[in-house]
């Protein structure tokens, strides 16, 4: 019998979930065990979930867990540096050289355990089976507005919240572009094809914003891309990755460009990959951009947990994607979980092998 554990989120404003109330009852009718731990903070109540049939555990509870339970969450573990022995589904950023990567590596090397990466869960043809990047394009896009909106008043973007609903966004959005008294920005996606571009795409378009959707035909030269600093607004909906062109190099930072804002969707800057070459850190709810230069002003969105500013639409969405996956845990070492674990293995033996000085030998993307 399976048992899937779903963990509180330990993370400030993270109030998403991947899986349902009604998610938990169609697995618990599959012959699962699930165990639901409390959360002040996550959109779905608890009471909704014992509802469903699942158990109930204390918020954070998941350490003492059995050892056969597969620990179920979104964001990152607190960072506390003890071994983890359970497997873990997560987002753990961890593939592409990231320090903190590194070393949430080295926990599951201590403790025994293995991540089973959310962002790598691919069928046999590479493509991600579920994913919030819809979502996240859409409230980066909706983000990316506001800085736009705060230079046009002399300031840099306030800090930013969840909201109940779209409309609640959209509504508050549009009214504190109005009040710009400015046409609306140009903005480029680029990436408009895939999930993040498409969100990211329909809420500019929502706010009138005219856009120019650039995908893989637009960027196959490699560069370099004037045309980008030729908009106000540029959308980057690539994920970080071999072989991905540097869309906006070191220099951008010059006085002779026309853009004023980035929304780094994707948000890798930690990575060797990273296409964004004019910051090096994220930004977050309290401070969402980083202004990297001033005449004029150049400001970087780079929040790394964009969906979770709309935690209902964003959490359904995800776990009805992600449902008919989470039933297949009960053939772990199969499929696209098999896939996933064998990418672990891969990544754990290179840090096992920089660790005693071998040379590294090359790894799948």
């Amino acid at each position: 019998m399976t048992h899937l554990w779903v963990r509180a989120e330990s993370r400030p404003n993270e109030d998403r979930v991947g899986i349902t109330p009604e998610g938990v009852a169609q697995l618990i009718k599959e012959g699962f065990t699930v165990t639901v731990e409390e959360s002040p903070r996550r959109v779905l109540s608890a009471d909704a979930y014992a509802a469903a049939g699942a158990q109930l555990a204390p918020e954070g509870s998941w350490p003492t867990a059995p050892d056969d339970a597969i620990i179920f969450g979104l964001k990152e573990l607190p960072e506390d540096g003890t071994p983890l022995r359970h497997r873990h589904i997560m987002f753990g950023h961890a593939f592409k050289g990231q320090p903190a990567g590194q070393v949430l590596l080295g926990r599951f090397k201590a403790g025994g355990g293995a991540l089973y990466d959310l962002e790598y869960l691919l069928d046999e043809n590479g493509r991600r089976l579920a994913a919030f990047g819809y979502w996240a394009g859409y409230a980066g896009a909706a983000v990316s507005l506001k800085a736009w909106a705060a230079q046009q008043r002399g300031e840099t973007c306030p800090p930013v919240r969840a909201y109940a609903s779209q409309t609640l966004l959209n509504d508050e959005l549009r009214a504190q572009l109005d009040a710009t008294g400015k046409p609306r920005p140009r903005a480029i996606v680029i990436g408009a094809k895939g999930r993040v571009g498409s969100g990211a795409s329909d809420l500019l378009t929502a706010m009138g914003v005219s856009v120019t959707g650039w995908d893989m035909a637009e960027t196959a030269s490699g560069g370099p891309f004037p045309e980008i600093l030729d908009h106000d607004l540029f959308i980057n909906a690539i994920l970080a990755g071999p072989g991905v062109p540097v869309f906006v190099p070191a220099e951008a930072v010059n006085p002779a460009r026309r853009l004023t804002v980035i929304g780094d969707v994707a948000c890798d800057p930690t990575s060797d990959f990273s296409p964004i070459k004019v910051y090096d850190r994220v930004t977050d709810w309290q401070a969402p951009v980083l202004r990297v230069a001033d005449h004029p002003p150049l400001d970087v969105m780079a929040i790394d947990n964009l969906p979770s500013m709309l935690p209902r639409e964003s959490s359904e969405d995800y776990a009805a994607q992600l449902l008919p996956v989470l039933a297949e845990l009960q053939r772990i070492e199969a499929g696209s979980w098999g896939r996933a674990k064998a990418l672990f293995d891969e990544h754990l033996a290179k840090l096992y092998r920089q660790a005693r000085g071998i040379s590294p030998r090359p790894l799948r993307p």
